[in-house]
């Protein structure tokens, strides 16, 4: 699959993925098959349902590559989060995903 190129500016990443207005939430989950994470389909959160659910989409789950690609498209959320630890949880939790062990699947709700 061709990615889009993405921007160093988070809304134009972001108008490049599928709107998922039929979505409540996704829930994120481990390789034990536990719900580490639900992320909402409401304000503060609509955006990384919408990055989580494409890079599941796009690539088949929450890997270790596709945390990168988040990385990219979160753009300069991504500057952020590295300078404040615990402000994007969702930027984070792809900044910890960095083998095949920590794979997430994405349930959509």
């Amino acid at each position: 699959m061709q990615l889009p190129n993405f921007s160093d500016k988070f809304s134009d990443n972001l108008s490049l993925l599928p709107v998922r207005d039929t979505l409540a939430a996704i829930e994120l989950i481990d390789q034990a098959g536990t719900t580490v994470a639900k992320i909402e389909n409401k304000p503060g959160q609509a955006g990384s349902l919408r990055v989580y659910a494409w890079l599941a989409d796009a690539l088949g789950a929450i890997t270790a590559e596709a945390a990168e690609v988040g990385l990219k498209i979160y753009a300069e959320h991504t500057q952020d989060a590295r300078a404040n630890p615990g402000k994007h949880p969702n930027i984070d939790r792809l900044f910890n995903i960095k083998t095949q062990d920590q794979t997430l699947q994405v349930k959509a709700l």
